[in-house]
């Protein structure tokens, strides 16, 4: 249990940070229009960014072993405390100053993205169905639709837009980690719809992250991720408890 909070606690530092690397890759990256596939190569090139997604896989890394012990929604909890270490290293590293009510609102957000995450209730061992494994993959496509289009929102409202997409997809690839089939193999992983579903949803939550952060402050983008990703979670974790 003890391993499972460190890694946990280490799911929110790396996750912060890795955010505010990634936002300063993609700010000194040529921008596209709409969604764009092409920043993936542009900003291969970039050290801070790639840097970020070092973190991003750690933090994955650690999400897998809190998982072994810890409930989905306590975890997604000490995820959401990613936004509080965001809006402290944007701070320090990006020299964006917080407000008093702006530092008081992140704490709220957190606190209560915590709480909604905690009040889900025990969690329950559960085999998906087969329309169950392939909803992270069916879900991804339907959000791509939705990216494309709210990536031509200008302004601030894109910016918020693109953030909560991306909160969606990495919410479906927390729930694609949950419903991963056991035991863990190659073999296993080749066959199993939720392991194509959870590289899609992230491939796509990626790009839109890096989408929003190109245009936007980090903390309006991961804000708006945090609450995005803590929803689809939450809402998958009561659905999935009303099913047994």
């Amino acid at each position: 249990m003890t391993l499972a909070l460190l890694a946990a606690a280490g799911i929110a530092i790396c996750y912060g940070l890795a955010t505010v690397l990634q936002s300063i890759g993609v700010k000194g990256t040529a921008s596209g229009e709409g969604l764009d596939p092409g920043l993936f190569v542009r900003l291969a090139g970039s050290i801070p960014y790639l840097l970020g997604l070092a973190l991003d896989g750690l933090g994955f890394a650690l999400t897998i072993v809190a998982l072994q012990t810890l409930p989905l929604f306590v975890v997604e909890a000490f995820t959401a405390g990613a936004l509080a270490v965001t809006a402290v290293a944007a701070a320090a590293w990006l020299k964006i100053p917080l407000s008093r009510p702006e530092w008081i609102g992140v704490g709220a957000v957190t606190i209560g993205l915590a709480a909604l995450g905690l009040s889900a209730g025990a969690d329950q061992e559960m085999t998906p169905s087969t329309l169950g494994r392939w909803l992270p993959l069916i879900a991804t496509v339907a959000l791509l639709a939705v990216t494309w289009l709210v990536a031509r929102i200008p302004g601030r409202a894109g910016v918020f837009a693109l953030g909560a997409v991306a909160g969606f997809g990495f919410g479906l690839v927390g729930i694609a980690t949950r419903i991963l089939a056991d035991p863990l193999s190659l073999s296993t992983v080749l066959r199993d719809p939720a392991a194509y579903g959870l590289v899609a949803a992230g491939a796509l939550a990626i790009l839109a992250l890096a989408t929003a952060l190109q245009r936007g402050q980090v903390t309006q983008a991961t804000a708006a991720m945090v609450v995005a990703e803590t929803v689809t979670i939450s809402c998958y974790h009561h659905q999935a408890i009303d099913r047994l």
